[in-house]
């Protein structure tokens, strides 16, 4: 027997795109809420034409990027420049629970979609708005993604090499984890508020903010007049702490040694008994003191090593290590598959396809991908006739005009 989910009964109008909004969303979804994704035809979210696209083959319903931030969501598209498509929108949004959107300041009020008229059709609307700076301020009108706000909020700053440009997360940091997790978080503390007293809330998560929280420790340095620069692997208390090349093209072990117990191991897995030898190694503020040293004579060392031997080697004498895994890797991690990380779901137009699990597990009401992403607009005419009670004749007008679709 399925177990309930713990959000059954809650309806988010989804207005959000590309990638903190529709990562904040998803885990509503998974988890029973009815998220009813708002696209248009001539807007569709962005990312359902970014790559990677099943087989190389582009389409708004074939991005992969797309597909694994909007499992368990429906998708309807209205044309909300339209009077009656706005007036669809506000039907909507009268039948649910939670309004999210991260458009710029003031584009929801453009659309006639503004709090207030939210409150109009639904008093006790939770909305939850995501400008990229705030709604206040000398950059509230600024627009960017995850890069540009990751390089406002100084995480950009403080990666990579000291001597060498910033060179960035490899991904857009702030989508997937700060701005979607405070932005949940607020989500589900203002639902228990109107649980408990019956009124609703607007939410403004200004993901700049929301970034910040990411280097805290530096900006705390950088109060008390500390110069912080990048650091690349390296760790202000530890060595030898880095990415050590192994055998084989492309293929590194991350090793991190934080006490003398672990340091001792370390010398002991990789044979080097001269190095104990060392007075300056024989403690960790004479292996700070040596650490490039150290890097060197031990990436000489690793690099006649396979990879997965070294780190289980060293993981088993307790010293933190681990191979540095590329995507495939990371799809066949024999941890990650003991515990069904990955799903594979039926997509109607990419077929089978790959979906993480979600990473958290609730124990008495645990959620589940309830189904692949969805095509776009594949939901409109359910959500028109069966929820907001259009004619069928009446919604074959309307597409016919470009309304919905």
């Amino acid at each position: 027997m399925t177990s309930p989910l713990p959000l059954e009964g809650v309806r988010v109008a989804d207005f959000t795109w590309v990638g903190a909004g529709p990562f904040l969303t998803k885990p509503l979804a998974d988890h029973g809420a009815d998220v009813i994704k708002v696209e248009s035809r001539t807007h569709t979210d962005p990312i359902r034409s970014m790559a990677p696209f099943r087989d190389g083959w582009p389409g708004h319903n074939r991005s992969g990027y797309f597909a694994n931030r909007n499992t368990s969501k429906r998708s309807i598209c209205l044309d909300l420049k339209s009077v009656r498509g706005k007036e669809l929108a506000l039907a909507l949004i009268a039948k649910s629970d939670i309004v999210t959107s991260n458009f710029t300041p003031g584009t929801m009020d453009r659309l006639g979609l503004g709090y207030r008229d939210l409150t109009a059709v639904r008093p006790d609307i939770i909305c939850l708005e995501m400008p990229m700076q705030g709604n206040t301020g000398p950059h509230r009108d600024f627009r960017g993604y995850g890069l540009t706000i990751a390089a406002a909020g100084g995480l950009l700053g403080l990666t990579g090499y000291p001597e060498h440009p910033p060179v960035g997360t490899g991904t857009n940091y702030p989508d997937h984890v700060p701005n979607p997790l405070h932005a949940a978080v607020a989500v589900l503390a203002a639902l228990r508020h109107r649980r408990k007293t019956g009124k609703g809330q607007y939410i403004e998560l200004a993901q700049l903010e929301s970034t910040v929280n990411v280097i805290g420790p530096a900006l705390l340095a950088a109060a008390t007049g500390r110069r912080v620069d990048r650091a690349a692997n390296q760790d202000a208390s530890a060595a030898p702490h880095g990415v050590y090349p192994c055998a084989g093209e492309d293929r590194w072990c991350a090793i991190a040694v934080t006490t003398d117990d672990q340091w001792d191991a370390l010398v002991n897995v990789l044979g080097r008994p001269e190095w104990a030898a060392k007075p300056l190694y024989a403690t960790a503020d004479g292996r700070l003191a040596a650490r490039e040293e150290l890097d060197d004579a031990i990436a000489a060392v690793t690099a006649a090593h396979d990879a997965e031997a070294l780190a289980d080697a060293l993981t088993a004498t307790g010293v933190p290590a681990a191979v540095v895994s590329d995507a495939a890797h990371v799809l066949t991690d024999p941890q990650l598959n003991a515990r069904e990380h990955w799903k594979v779901l039926d997509h109607p137009e990419m077929g089978p396809s790959v979906y993480d699990n979600i990473p958290y597990r609730l124990s008495a009401t645990p959620g589940r991908l309830r189904g692949p992403a969805p095509l776009l607009g594949a939901d409109t005419r359910d959500v028109c006739v069966n929820l907001l009670g259009l004619a069928p004749d009446e919604y074959q007008h309307l597409a016919a005009e470009g309304v919905v679709g």
